[in-house]
């Protein structure tokens, strides 16, 4: 099913390439640069509850922006989150953050469906919704990701790697394994620190 979403998806790269700091290759593992602290938000999880970065502090996550009716790469990033979910799914220590840029369609039932259809563990990946225009400023103010002009149809295909203080330390292709194996690689890493 992966390799077919692989191939299937021809949209276009992110433009912003996965660099920091102007670095093509940034350093890996634990001596990844720190980017961006991510900027408080509370927005509503499919279980109704509130959820930001205060309740994900002490925890290694990947933040990613999506909407569940999207025709190109969105299918595919997520069957990339529930890739890192099975690879990682006997650490305690590991969240997974998916926040819709559609809060109109991606009602809290809607989330909760398309969750449960990429068979997402509801204590470990969760699926968030905020008002349009504070999700906007937070993929593009805070994560540094996707369109100021048109955040829905030109969001980001990066994924956020976030440290145990919500700090931003790496971005990584969702479309691309290369760029899939060195989020494992570096995952990995920043788990095994405490």
């Amino acid at each position: 099913m992966l390799a077919a979403a692989l191939s299937a998806c021809g949209e276009k790269q992110d433009e912003q390439a996965i660099r920091v700091h102007g670095q093509s290759e940034p350093p890996a593992g634990k001596n990844l640069p720190v980017v961006v602290q991510v900027p408080e938000f509370s927005f509503t999880e499919r279980n109704g509850k509130q959820m930001g970065p205060k309740e994900l502090l002490g925890k290694v996550w990947v933040a990613d922006f999506i909407f569940t009716n999207c025709p190109g790469p969105c299918p595919l990033m997520t069957l990339q989150m529930h890739r890192i979910q099975e690879r990682f799914k006997s650490s305690d220590d590991l969240r997974l953050v998916s926040i819709t840029v559609d809060p109109e369609r991606d009602t809290l039932p809607v989330l909760k469906e398309y969750a449960r259809k990429y068979q997402a563990d509801p204590h470990k990946w969760f699926f968030l919704r905020g008002p349009r225009k504070e999700a906007h400023e937070l993929a593009f103010k805070g994560f540094k990701q996707g369109s100021k002009a048109d955040p829905l149809n030109d969001h980001s295909i990066r994924f956020a790697l976030v440290d145990r203080l919500g700090r931003i330390r790496n971005y990584y292709d969702g479309t691309d394994e290369k760029s899939m194996e060195r989020l494992f690689s570096d995952l990995e890493a920043l788990l095994s620190t405490s």
